[in-house]
């Protein structure tokens, strides 16, 4: 049954809109924008950037114009142990723009794969549609990253400095996501023809053969020997040679990356806690490292945070950072902007609603640097490594209030020896719950 709005409804709700609150809150919002005219001071004054646990981590990193966030984070961990191991500047970078160039090469290659195994379905199934919409991006996960890293290694920014397309992308993005489709239409019609699998492997060998001289030609031609000179804090001049990207990982890296995996908060039926997940479609490295999680209560996955910061290292962590942000104050904290007040309605929704109802999902992933405690050992607030440069928030870093990250912290990436043997083991040994493409713990940061 359909119901029009009628000439005598609209009569009513514009006189309902006359009140003196709403005029007020008219005048406010026209003149200064919503965030503005609901900004919330008390919730700034009551998040002083102070910490009872804060890693000395150096200057933040800078994504630019780009979906790199969880390339950044990950990096950034890293360089946070060189920069001590080797007594290096706050300037000292890990090349985001090496593991970009090798996330670009794989996920082409993991695109014609998905191609290849939906070749048989009609190209107006949900899942085709899902995966011509968008081939490849930008954004990624913690799992994809290690993927990368264990393939191909790591490498300092001065070995493979940023590009044109790796600082700002959308252009590349555009010409590449093109190419894909293109290849996909000769894969899918190979398939349909009944070609060979000789054949089909040719044709795919051929097309990475072309994916590779754009990205060569793109982002320049990443080493495969380097030497890494460096002057240290105390202006000694240093250098190894002879280096490859895997041997620069294992030696001032030295990480076990098997021994890092990804936890999640996802409070919504379908995803019991205590239980392992995998998303299908979702990764980038075809035979690598596959994306794995294992949700876990909100608290539960603060107190892995904590143990971790304690530690004296910093936690990878996953966010929708949408929703109540001041970027200028460098603050994410709940109730910043009284919207629900100005506009005196009703949008709260708990975090199962907003994950369900396509409200909210990770959008952004950072680098928890420190957390205040209280006299209990429970969180207040939480100190957060940005990549958006030394311009946002406070010198690059935010602020973020326990209750914002309770409502839109969606994971994070802490040591299997923070876990306990029994969630190790669910971890380890059971067979993760396979989730559509679509589900909302599939997203990319």
């Amino acid at each position: 049954m359909s119901s029009e709005i009628t000439q005598q409804q609209r009569a009513n709700f514009k006189k309902l809109a006359q009140s003196p609150l709403t005029t007020i809150a008219r005048r406010a919002t026209t003149k200064n924008g919503i965030h503005n005219a609901s900004f919330n001071q008390d919730i700034v004054n009551a998040n002083v950037p102070t910490f009872s646990i804060d890693l000395n981590t150096g200057k933040v990193a800078n994504q630019k114009q780009s979906g790199r966030c969880w390339m950044f984070a990950a990096l950034n961990t890293m360089r946070h142990d060189i920069k001590d191991l080797l007594h290096l500047d706050s300037d000292f970078q890990l090349s985001q723009s090496y593991t970009f160039f090798w996330d670009k090469f794989e996920k082409a290659n993991y695109f014609y794969e998905n191609v290849l195994n939906t070749a048989n379905d009609p190209l107006d199934s949900r899942k085709v549609s899902f995966l011509m919409a968008t081939p490849q991006q930008d954004g990624g996960q913690w799992d994809m990253i290690v993927a990368l890293i264990e393939k191909y290694g790591v490498v300092p920014q001065s070995v493979y400095p940023e590009s044109s397309a790796s600082s700002a992308s959308r252009e590349f993005n555009t010409t590449f996501n093109t190419l894909l489709r293109h290849d996909a239409v000769i894969l899918r019609e190979l398939v349909t023809h009944q070609a060979t699998q000789s054949d089909i492997d040719h044709t795919r060998e051929d097309m990475l053969a072309h994916i590779y001289r754009v990205l060569s030609i793109t982002f320049g031609e990443p080493p495969v020997t380097f030497d890494f000179a460096y002057r240290d804090t105390e202006k000694q001049f240093k250098v190894e040679r002879g280096l490859t990207p895997q041997t620069y990982f294992e030696k001032f890296v030295g990480w076990d990356l098997s021994e890092y995996v990804s936890i999640i908060n996802a409070p919504t039926s379908d995803k019991p806690y205590n239980a392992t997940y995998n998303v299908d479609m979702l990764g980038n490295v075809v035979g690598g490292r596959q994306v794995k999680h294992l949700n876990v209560p909100i608290e539960t996955m603060k107190s892995f945070a904590i143990t971790q910061l304690k530690a004296g290292k910093s936690v990878w962590f996953g966010v929708d950072m949408g929703p109540q942000v001041d970027r200028t104050n460098g603050l994410m904290a709940d109730g910043i902007f009284a919207t629900d007040d100005l506009f005196q309605v009703h949008s709260d929704m708990t975090k199962a609603q907003r994950l369900a109802y396509g409200d909210s999902l990770m959008t952004h992933a950072m680098v928890l640097t420190g957390v205040d405690l209280d006299e209990n050992d429970q969180p207040i607030k939480w100190q957060v490594e940005n990549s958006w440069g030394e311009k946002a928030g406070k010198n690059g870093y935010f602020t973020m209030s326990d209750d914002w990250m309770s409502e839109y912290a969606y994971q994070v990436v802490v040591k299997k020896e923070y876990l306990g043997s029994e969630l190790v083991a669910i971890y380890d040994n059971t067979t993760p719950t396979l989730l559509a493409p679509w589900d909302p713990m599939g997203a990319l940061a």
